[in-house]
């Protein structure tokens, strides 16, 4: 698999029905629809199916895209989601995945990969894109926050939040790991990565 055969868009509300398509009645998984880590978790479990993904509509709909979808041909295959860390409920209350620093970053909360494709390098690609997606919206430093399977052969629905391969392939580096199942992985962007809008913005306001 290569970047030319997957194409990565934005989640968009123009590709809620992609979106809705990929993750299948179930939500990706048990109802979650990609909101466990940003709802509290009563909050959650109450809206697990519909509830849930109405709140990922609302997102969507808010021109605030929470992720990005990877694309074979026409159909989606592929889902990463990527947003500023402080969107993320979860992160703001959990002890492990606390802040390395004070540095802001953006967090990869979810990778999804449709069953037939998955084992493909599709989850890499995702997480390439996801840099480049939160490079284009200002971030400087992409977090992961992949599990170390303590089985042979761990169910895909426990790994939803990636493997240390796939970040590593993908360029990030781990730098804390407070739990032995849970280490913190960065990728750190290249000022050539950033938006051209952020220095031009600059030299505006400096022109004022």
């Amino acid at each position: 698999m290569t970047k030319t055969t997957l194409k990565i868009h934005p989640a968009t509300e123009s590709r809620w029905a992609d979106l809705e398509s990929l993750f299948g009645e179930r939500g990706a998984c048990g109802g979650c629809w990609c909101m466990v880590w940003r709802l509290p978790r009563k909050e959650w479990l109450a809206g697990k199916g519909a509830g849930n993904r109405r709140a990922l509509r609302k997102i969507v709909r808010k021109s605030r895209s929470p992720g990005i979808l990877g694309y074979l041909g026409e159909v989606a295959v592929g889902w990463c989601a990527v947003a500023p860390r402080s969107d993320y409920l979860f992160l703001a209350n959990s002890r492990v995945l606390s802040p390395v620093d004070p540095a802001p970053v953006w967090s990869v909360s979810c990778l999804f990969v449709m069953k037939e494709h998955r084992r493909r390098g599709i989850s890499t690609l995702m997480l390439q894109g996801a840099v480049d997606f939160a490079a284009r919206h200002g971030a400087r430093i992409v977090e992961g926050y992949p599990v170390v399977s303590a089985m042979e052969k761990m169910p895909d629905p426990f790994i939803w939040t990636g493997t240390p391969a796939a970040f590593e392939a993908a360029g990030f580096k781990e730098v804390l790991r407070r739990s032995r199942s849970r280490p913190i992985m960065r990728f750190t962007i290249s000022p050539k990565l950033r938006p051209r809008r952020e220095g031009a913005a600059r030299a505006r306001a400096s022109a004022r």
